[in-house]
């Protein structure tokens, strides 16, 4: 078993890295923040040209072929970056889905633009601030037609198609829709983190077409966001490691009674606990990056276990980030208070922290049992 990347995926980590420095992405994400834009057009057209939106698109439909590893290096470079891109919706989560369940036809009609950019997609799952499952969706399909809200969707003013997850009269359905239907209304709610948009979509008998097979797309959408788990831990260590690389920065920079805070044991105590979880996040992302490779039966323990080390390192390196910086973090002028916002962004995106802890225990008791 190795976990470490290839030479070659280092190799793209390294480009991403450059690529992201070089387009002062940080600042792009602050400049976002400070308009009514939910995105940054010319940095996403840029990812678009470097073919990171056709990572995992089979080369058949113009995309590159490689695997969920090369896209967690990339993961980890937005991560740290804070890219105010829709990248992890419609990459990570509505291509995946196209990928692994839509038929032929559709394949070959969405693949090649999602690899042009010539489209967006997102996934819309949340109703009234529940914790989704196959119990509560109400937003109902019927005749191909789907009425219904959802909540807190991603980048859904710039998304032309949406996964919708609905229910049926005997299970749950998967449903594609284009936004351009005039039966569809798009609103902006209020988000921690205005750099990554987020929309309420009202449908009212909205056409759609069938992702998968018919009532089961409950399991169709644990096994994605099992994968997407992997990948948002990815984007979460990037931003903790970030957080604590500025922390340390500032800590051998900011002098205080003529010596450097970081020499002293109150600071010391906080830069290696915020190191201490980034390395337990690191160690079970790397596990979850292997068994989501190697199409491992460990992945749903794999991708639980990463998302709560994960989603706990990312809360803990951006609050204790802006604690080293004193007075300073709580300021606009620093970027303390973006990895913060990010950070509890992530937190949230598909599912919280109580709703992953659950999963991994309920996981875990099945794996006992068999």
């Amino acid at each position: 078993m190795n976990l470490d990347f290839s030479d070659d995926q280092k190799f793209l980590q390294s480009e991403a890295r450059k690529f992201l420095e070089k387009e002062e992405t940080i600042k792009r994400n602050r400049n976002i923040l400070e308009t009514t834009e939910s995105l940054d057009i010319d940095l996403w057209n840029k990812i678009v040209e470097l073919g990171w939106t056709g990572i995992r698109i089979p080369e058949e439909y113009g995309g590159l072929g490689l695997g969920h590893l090369e896209l967690c290096v990339i993961a980890e470079e937005l991560g740290r970056f804070l890219a105010p891109v829709p990248f992890s919706s419609s990459v990570y989560l509505f291509t995946e889905v196209l990928i692994r369940y839509a038929d032929e036809d559709t394949k070959k009609e969405l693949l090649p633009k999602l690899v042009t950019g010539e489209i967006i997609g997102t996934i819309a799952v949340t109703e009234d601030f529940l914790a989704p499952s196959n119990s509560n969706i109400t937003t109902k399909v019927e005749n191909n037609l789907i009425s219904g809200k959802k909540i807190a969707v991603p980048d859904a003013d710039v998304a032309t198609h949406s996964i919708v997850v609905c229910k049926t009269e005997k299970g749950i359905d998967l449903r594609l829709i284009e936004h351009e239907c005039k039966s569809i209304k798009i609103n902006l709610q209020d988000s921690i983190d205005g750099s990554r948009g987020h929309f309420s979509i009202e449908l009212e008998n909205t056409p759609s077409k069938l992702i998968g097979g018919e009532d089961n797309g409950w399991e169709l959408y644990e096994s994605i966001i099992n994968q997407a788990a992997v990948l948002f831990s990815f984007e979460q260590i990037g931003g903790s490691q970030a957080a604590l690389d500025m922390a340390v920065n500032y800590a051998n920079e900011r002098y205080a009674f003529g010596k450097p805070i970081g020499s002293y044991q109150g600071i010391k105590h906080k830069l290696a606990d915020m190191y201490v979880a980034l390395t337990l996040a690191k160690s079970n992302s790397y596990y979850a990056a292997w068994a989501l490779s190697s199409d491992s039966s460990d992945l749903p323990i794999a991708a639980a276990t990463a998302r709560v080390s994960a989603t706990k390192a990312f809360e803990l390196c951006s609050k204790e980030n802006i604690q080293t910086h004193g007075g300073n973090g709580f300021t606009w002028e620093y970027d303390c208070h973006l990895f913060y916002k990010r950070s509890k962004l992530l937190s949230l995106n598909i599912g919280s922290l109580g709703n992953w802890k659950e999963k991994l225990v309920s996981n875990l008791e099945k794996s006992n049992i068999n």
